[in-house]
């Protein structure tokens, strides 16, 4: 009767001090890590303040790390490596190299850890549990309608200065940006580079000065280009620089994708026409919210969640939603 009772005894001691474990581990403080492609890009700090901030009113712990620039792949393994060493159970990153990650990402979510993709998804987008983004493809239909509109009866040329061959996200703005002004056969499924009816295309890596060297490019292979498509906003302003320089800013209209605060001011200075704006601050509070939830439940998410896209112009067109460069500052991100 004695060893019954003990043996009694022992199991609902063991069940206790089970639950006891499983209490001490999602009473503890959660661990978030945030890896982005780099700590300079106006973007990617605003994407830092944002995770920071909901990290601290959810009592989570935020670990961060980048590559030392854009396309810093290793940077971001050896970030990943550290995380999971540290005790993260949930990681938000921004892949520099959406393909090259992909193994480093595997480890990770095999040793228990959920992964979350934020601004730009990995290939294949299967590789992480979630991604929070923009609608990249939906930013550039936004932008190509509106200059087709603004352009009216004349003639275009256009110049696309693009990211870098092969990122996901480059591709989905530039075919956006295309398929809104009304080149057809692009779809949001189109995974190729399309540069039907463009008479210069060339990459600008998303920087100024690699921007405004990409449009000299560009105007010595067609002095005749009336409307440029950037990238993102930096390469705008590096355009605008090369346009200026050569006389022909006042002839030309330039349209983009970001929406920071320095690219709206440019918008209402009249150097670009119009931008889309995301929200990367939004991205990184909802990852981290979301790993929050992980560390206490063990709940994931899955899938793809759109974070918004808002069109910024102060040159309204029928039939295109947009915000004027009031709402874009209020809403805008960086300096």
């Amino acid at each position: 009767m004695r060893k019954v009772m003990t043996s009694a005894a022992l199991t609902a001691l063991a069940a206790s001090l089970s639950l006891g474990v499983v209490q001490a581990q999602s009473s503890a403080q959660p661990i978030i890590g945030l890896i982005t492609k780099t700590d300079t890009n106006p973007f990617f700090v605003k994407m830092k303040e944002g995770a920071q901030k909901e990290a601290t009113r959810l009592g989570a712990k935020l670990l961060t790390a980048a590559g030392k620039a854009d396309g810093d792949n290793a940077g971001q393994v050896a970030a990943i490596e550290n995380m999971v060493a540290a005790g993260a159970r949930t990681i938000l990153i921004t892949p520099s190299d959406s393909k090259a990650i992909v193994p480093a990402i595997a480890k990770a979510r095999a040793a228990g850890v959920m992964v979350i993709a934020l601004d730009s998804p990995t290939e294949p987008a299967s590789a992480v549990d979630a991604l929070f983004a923009t609608n990249n493809y939906q930013a550039g239909i936004l932008i190509g309608q509106w200059a087709k509109k603004a352009m009216g009866s004349k003639k275009p040329v256009i110049a696309t200065l693009d990211l870098f061959p092969g990122h996901p996200v480059g591709i989905a703005r530039h075919n956006g940006f295309l398929a809104g002004f009304g080149t057809k056969g692009i779809t949001a499924s189109t995974t190729a580079l399309v540069n039907t009816g463009v008479a210069c295309a060339q990459d600008s890596f998303g920087d100024q000065t690699k921007g405004q060297t990409a449009m000299e490019n560009c105007l010595q292979k067609n002095p005749d280009i009336n409307i440029v498509y950037t990238i993102n906003e930096p390469a705008a302003a590096g355009a605008y620089q090369a346009l200026k320089a050569a006389g022909k800013e006042k002839n030309v209209l330039i349209v983009s994708v970001d929406g920071g605060c320095a690219g709206v001011r440019n918008v209402e200075g009249g150097v670009i026409g119009a931008t889309s704006q995301q929200y990367p601050l939004k991205m990184a509070a909802m990852g981290v919210a979301a790993g929050v939830t992980y560390a206490k439940t063990g709940k994931k998410v899955s899938g793809y969640t759109d974070t918004g896209v808002t069109l910024i112009t102060n040159k309204a067109m029928s039939g295109v939603k947009s915000q004027n460069g009031k709402f874009g500052l209020a809403n805008c991100w960086g300096q």
